[in-house]
């Protein structure tokens, strides 16, 4: 098998944290299907949030200026 930079490895895009995550072996398989950086993430997904550019927005959740600041 040939050795590969860690820069060469495919990457995704946490669906709970946002944050980017790289390809593992023992992903190698189901990388497909791979969504969440870590068991936390998975166990503290949300089924009605929705991740944009980092930041997790909840659907239904007030907005805009008079939205309470503890929303989230």
């Amino acid at each position: 098998m040939k050795m590969r930079k860690k820069s060469d490895l495919p990457s995704k895009i946490c669906r709970t944290c946002g944050r980017p995550y790289v390809w593992r072996k023992k992903w190698a398989k189901t990388w497909d299907e791979v969504q969440y950086c870590s068991q936390k993430c998975r166990m503290m997904r949300q089924p009605a949030s929705v991740v944009t550019d980092g930041d997790v927005k909840i659907e239904g959740a007030p907005s805009g200026p008079h939205a309470p600041l503890d929303v989230l």
